[in-house]
């Protein structure tokens, strides 16, 4: 397959250090592996990035990768797209060692699998979105998540222009990412708390974090600015794209949502 030009996504599907409790409780090592509504999460993230034809390389990083798609999975290895790959010591050092190689050659979308309710569609709509910057984030409005299901409990990074979550999608466009990435290297324990992030660019921005006098596209980008790069945030309206699956609420709500309405 000729995939010049197209997209490398880079699936992210280790463990925590210490072991990841929803694994543990649904006795497996990877949370990637957890079935829910009947099949692996990793499952169903790799046919949704396999399906979108920007896309033509998916590198599937994890402490043991062949563990991870061993068994009824191993079709996900045999999968003429897919590569496995040894991650390092932490996530960011993982891709900024696969990142530009030849099994993950630029541009690069950066997924992870424990995101079942991820849809092509949110792929386009994001990689759309992306145009000439050189980092992008893709996030989903509070508004828009909590209008759909009020009761989820998401972290909201809050700025001038309203709340937002992560919907798990970065998008690296080249070498120029090597500082970003170093960054996410130092401040990964922060990489949810937004004010302690700001802080790394200077107490102004900071400041203006806090006391919520910034728009989440200008804080993106001015913080690009102080690294030599264009950032930006990409809107998803899809509340569903905001919801990965970190804990059990987050599991059953998923569950609930992929098994469709009651027939009762």
């Amino acid at each position: 397959m000729n995939d010049k030009g197209k997209w490398t996504a880079i699936l992210l599907a280790g463990s925590r250090p210490g072991g990841d409790p929803l694994a543990q409780a649904h006795g497996e090592i990877f949370k990637a592996r957890v079935p829910i509504a009947g099949e692996a999460m990793i499952a169903r993230v790799v046919r949704t990035l396999a399906a979108v034809d920007r896309i033509g390389r998916i590198l599937i990083l994890s402490q043991e990768p062949d563990a991870v798609v061993a068994g009824d999975l191993a079709w996900i290895a045999a999968h003429p797209k897919v590569t496995l790959r040894p991650s390092g010591a932490g996530i960011s050092r993982s891709i900024a060692a696969a990142a530009g190689s030849a099994d993950a050659p630029w541009p690069v979308l950066v997924a992870t699998a424990d995101h079942p309710l991820l849809m092509a569609s949110d792929v386009e709509t994001f990689l759309d979105g992306v145009a000439d910057a050189d980092v992008a984030v893709a996030m989903v409005p509070q508004a828009v998540l909590l209008a759909a299901y009020p009761d989820n409990k998401r972290t909201w990074l809050k700025f001038r222009d309203g709340g937002f979550t992560g919907a798990n999608l970065f998008a690296l466009a080249g070498v120029r990412v090597a500082p970003v990435l170093d960054l996410w290297a130092s401040a990964e324990q922060d990489r949810k708390a937004a004010r302690k992030l700001m802080l790394r660019f200077g107490p102004c921005l900071a400041l203006r974090g806090i006391t919520r006098t910034i728009s989440l596209a200008n804080a993106l980008a001015t913080a690009g600015r102080r690294l030599g790069i264009k950032a930006k945030p990409v809107l998803l309206d899809r509340a569903e794209a905001g919801i990965d699956v970190d804990k059990a609420s987050d599991y059953e709500l998923v569950s609930q949502i992929l098994q469709g309405p009651s027939k009762a």
